[in-house]
């Protein structure tokens, strides 16, 4: 093998473990990135996307039953108005 050949197979070893170190560096920093910005989400106490989304389904379940039960109460409070004026209107036919 010739002395030429030979450097080229040794530059090119070089650059593949310099490829290797960089992309190995390169995912230490990555890993670390991550963490930090984990840390800082759990630092900032925020809502996981399927917390939040069941909590949005509660509420709207809850909005939908107060607005049943305004609904049920209109009804009712009709129904003690009509009763009321009857009553009223009986002890004055009476009299």
């Amino acid at each position: 093998m010739s002395i030429k050949a030979r450097f080229f197979d040794d530059i090119a070893g070089l650059a593949g473990n310099a490829f290797s170190a960089a992309n190995g560096v390169r995912e230490e920093i990555h890993a670390i990135v991550r963490a930090r910005v984990d840390e800082v989400l759990n630092g900032l106490d925020l809502v996981r996307r399927d917390e939040f989304d069941a909590i949005q389904e509660m509420a709207g379940r809850a909005r939908l039953a107060q607005e049943e039960a305004e609904a049920r109460l209109a009804g009712l409070e009709e129904r003690l108005a009509r009763l009321e004026a009857v009553q009223k209107v009986e002890p004055s036919a009476e009299g």
